[in-house]
């Protein structure tokens, strides 16, 4: 031991040429110790020999990376080992027999020491803008493990993400960043445990930082960083759901894996009980130092040493509270807005939690782009057939600027979506009208109610070709409503397969073929795929130009237009009841001019076209009564089929 040499910051294992610094934040009454696996198993324990502000550290002569070691606490006078919170690789894959124990400890929670140096043979980081980026949802085992044209050996795995099948995929779809479903190291919850399941989706994080070794071949940390190497290489960014708001230990009566055994501030309490306002048994207290240090130093972390482009926060209304209230200004915010590597990346909110005012789309700070539910349940609505949402599916295609000034555009574009990695795939949202989520072993009480959905007239698989057309069609209007209005498109993996879930809209449990992305495409599904990187393509091209065109100083100068049908400018009584409109987008110079047309009623509707600024005629970007994009042009009339939208260009 060489004492020497140790020093408090940074907390964690860092690896140095002579041996390992082992720093850890600790207040709880028990004291602790630092644990050294040797490579038999065997151990040997050693005291932390400094202290610094609740800080106990030490240094260990001639550790190398690889190491595994943890942190001795006595927990009700047994001997725990408690995971590193700084923990950047663990020795054995997050799993427990319940009830969870302290001889199960010395297995779970082995952290193992990492060197940081690897190869990025000079790639350097997409840098793709807001207006031109299309995000796509997806889970690192999920997307390939039954895709035939990936490498057998990789399928299911990071490097799986890195495989040329894989990239040529994303890039064929005209994908630019890839946002994966939490890849930090998770603890399943004890009743999945008990019936032999899991977290599939990676919500209930043991580590911040630690790559889960459930999706690596044999490295979880340099696979992991391989994978994304070889996206940058491909111009493919990729942002990492964050899961901030809790930890797998629960609340009260719950597993001690690593904060609650070092200091029980690290949460939120109320009377003496953990708040829950994650509907997951605690809520992590941001407002406490040692939290706000932790989270931003395993931010920072990914960035600096992941290469990540952003991050998408998991009920992210919770990083901005002071127990019942939300604060935009507050520390955590302040934080990242300040730091010289967070503010360079993309930050992505779902800005809500299920505690005391939790919905709080539309006030997170400058910088953060925010998820918009209101743009979800509007679209879905819409094209079920609902009436009187006219007026609303106007605001959400032209950017919800009823809560977000386009003044803060493009930084606060917001993220639009149709479907989630929670609630009902594309197809699914065509195809069933109720949830069936009886294999999640709850009696399908579990998921969301409210789907918006509907069969059209057979509830799931059906042969009928009149409902599988009108199936289809209903995909491309909420695909093409999402492409062409103002904000950050973000789609679901599943969805470019057209994957059904079997009606399951809380798959969360679910690490079988109901989640995993089926990649056998049947004829329509194909016809879909292909039209669905056409019209990414097709936005690219026209609809950027036009959002940049809107977007902060210079928006004052851009034309809106609205018709009637008929040719005529809509009124205020014209909003009201209404079923057709007419939208004409112009910048002022007349270099670009877009023209989207709805009809959402049961019969044909003739439009009467406005004449572009500029040019002589319009073109046909796409009728969704077709499975193809067209190049078509008119002039001065267009007959819209029923429940179909068209998007014109002007040339």
């Amino acid at each position: 031991m060489n004492t020497h040499h140790a020093f408090p910051y940074p907390l964690g294992a860092t690896l140095t040429r002579d041996g390992c610094n082992f720093s850890v934040h600790h207040t709880s009454a028990s004291p602790v110790s630092l644990i050294i696996f040797n490579d038999d198993g065997t151990y040997c324990e050693y005291p932390f020999t400094a202290e610094y502000a609740s800080i106990k550290y030490t240094f260990i002569d001639g550790i190398t990376e690889n190491t595994a070691y943890g942190f001795k606490i006595i927990q009700d006078q047994e001997a725990l080992l408690l995971l590193d919170p700084y923990a950047k690789a663990l020795k054995n894959t997050p799993h427990y027999q319940v009830p969870y124990t302290a001889e199960q400890s010395w297995t779970l929670a082995q952290s193992v020491v990492v060197d940081d140096q690897f190869d990025w043979q000079g790639t350097a980081n997409p840098m793709i803008p807001r207006a031109e980026t299309i995000l796509l949802e997806t889970h690192v085992k999920g997307f390939t493990l039954l895709n035939p044209e990936v490498n057998k050996d990789v399928r299911g795995s990071y490097l799986g993400l890195a495989d040329a099948a894989c990239i040529a995929h994303l890039k064929q779809q005209g994908i630019t960043t890839v946002q994966l479903l939490p890849v930090a190291a998770c603890m399943h919850e004890p009743h999945l445990l008990e019936m032999d399941m899991v977290n599939y989706w990676g919500y209930n994080p043991i580590s911040f930082m630690a790559p889960d070794p459930r999706y690596a071949k044999t490295d979880a940390v340099r696979e992991l960083k391989t994978a994304i190497r070889e996206l940058h290489k491909n111009n493919i960014e990729v942002v990492l759901d964050v899961v901030y708001n809790h930890t797998a230990e629960g609340g009260n009566g719950g597993t001690t894996f690593n904060l609650k055994g070092l200091d029980q501030d690290y949460y939120l309490h109320h009377n003496g009980n953990y708040t829950n306002y994650t509907g997951c048994g605690n809520t992590l207290d941001i407002t406490h130092q040692p939290s706000l240090n932790l989270v931003m130093d395993t931010l920072r972390y990914w960035v600096e040493h992941y290469h990540i482009d952003g991050f998408r926060f998991d009920l992210a209304a919770t990083l901005g509270r002071k127990y019942d209230q939300f604060n935009p200004n507050n520390a955590f915010f302040k934080a990242v807005a300040q730091d010289p590597i967070l503010r360079k990346v993309k930050l992505i909110a779902e800005p809500w939690d299920i505690g005391p005012n939790g919905y709080q789309v539309g006030q997170f700070p400058d910088g953060w782009n925010e998820c918009s539910d209101k743009f979800r349940d509007t679209a879905k609505s819409f094209w079920r057939g609902e009436q009187n949402y006219l007026k609303s599916i106007a605001t959400r295609l032209m950017g919800s600027r009823d809560l977000v000034s386009a003044s803060r555009w493009p930084h606060k574009l917001p993220v639009n979506y149709i479907s989630y990695h929670d609630g009902f795939t594309l197809q699914d949202l065509v195809s069933y009208k109720e949830r069936h989520n009886y294999a999640n072993g709850e009696e399908n009480r579990d998921g969301h109610g409210d789907n918006r959905s509907d069969n059209y007239g057979v509830e799931g698989p059906t042969s009928n070709p009149r409902i599988i057309a009108l199936r289809e069609k209903q995909k491309r209007n909420m695909m093409t409503t999402l492409l062409f209005s103002f904000g950050i498109p973000h789609l679901l993996a599943a969805d470019n397969c057209s994957h059904t879930q079997q009606g399951n809209n809380n798959a969360y449990c679910q690490d079988s073929d109901i989640s995993w992305v089926n990649w056998t495409l049947n004829k329509e599904a194909q016809e879909f795929k292909a039209w669905l990187s056409e019209m990414i393509q097709a936005r690219q091209t026209h609809m950027v130009p036009i959002i940049n065109a809107f977007s902060g100083s210079n928006r004052t100068k851009q034309k809106v237009e609205w018709y009637t049908p008929e040719g005529n400018y809509m009124t205020h009584s014209d909003w009201h009841g209404a079923e057709s409109l007419c939208l004409h987008l112009n910048i002022y110079n007349g270099e670009k001019e877009l023209l989207i047309i709805i009809n959402q009623s049961n019969v044909p509707t003739r439009f009467e076209l406005p004449k572009p600024k500029k040019y002589s005629r319009w073109s046909l970007i796409c009728d969704t009564q077709d499975t193809r994009t067209s190049t078509k042009q008119f002039i001065f009339d267009y007959s819209l089929s029923p429940l179909s939208i068209a998007i014109f260009n002007a040339e």
